[in-house]
């Protein structure tokens, strides 16, 4: 094996594992998930009692979110969280049904796939956003026209994941199904995002033509002329 080819083959290894570590996001998807089972299971064990599962779904959520503060997270994401979990306890409580409990989700995971689609349409895709500002390239990676389509062809794996989620809950709330969609925040959460992540990285890779040197490395209109 080359030199260059051992050199391409690192390079591709490092794209990926900056890939995943931005997108991974097991920490929030773990986080996202606990509050809702732990409502469910509240709910189950004190005899279907809305307020015990509220309860003990804040609780949870509030001991998250001391926990993430402890370790340097944002401020407003963790706020964000509490107040989404507040606020499904509270609708519950209110219209009298556990399962509304789950609304919110529904809502956010709707509003995440628009967002996503939108930014596809826009050309200015999520995915490339996130990773091109985390890798501090501002707007350089949207100059060059193959990251551009390979960001929004991996963004479409993005919205699947809503699209299933929502495929699975909006029936189950409109059954009132509150221990299966208690159930399906575990699959859906965490293993759901790894699958996007892995997904949306190979989406990526193979979209960009083989000479691309790699998403920590943009080639604007002009480079590609040199070339």
């Amino acid at each position: 094996m080359t030199q260059n080819r051992q050199a391409e083959l690192v390079e591709d290894q490092d794209d990926r594992d900056s890939f995943m570590r931005l997108l991974g996001g097991r920490a929030s998807a773990v986080d996202a998930m606990l509050p809702p089972v732990a409502f469910g299971l509240g709910w189950y064990l004190s005899g279907e009692s809305i307020a015990v599962g509220g309860l003990v779904a804040v609780v949870v959520g509030a001991v998250l979110a001391a926990w993430r503060l402890s370790q340097k997270a944002r401020p407003l994401a963790v706020l964000i969280s509490l107040l989404a979990v507040a606020l499904g306890a509270l609708i519950a409580l209110y219209t009298g049904d556990a399962v509304d409990f789950f609304l919110p989700r529904l809502v956010t995971n709707a509003l995440s796939a628009l967002a996503w689609m939108t930014s596809i349409a826009v050309r200015w895709p999520l995915l490339g956003v996130v990773v091109g500002t985390a890798l501090g390239q501002a707007r350089r990676w949207r100059r060059d026209p193959d990251l551009l389509r390979a960001y929004s062809r991996g963004s479409w794996v993005w919205v699947g994941q809503y699209v299933v989620r929502l495929a699975v809950f909006v029936p189950l709330w409109l059954l009132g199904a509150t221990t299966p969609l208690t159930v399906s925040q575990v699959v859906l959460t965490w293993p759901l995002v790894a699958v996007c992540v892995a997904g949306s990285w190979w989406v990526v890779r193979r979209s960009l033509p083989a000479e691309h040197p790699g998403l920590r490395h943009p080639r604007v209109a002009a480079e590609r002329t040199r070339e």
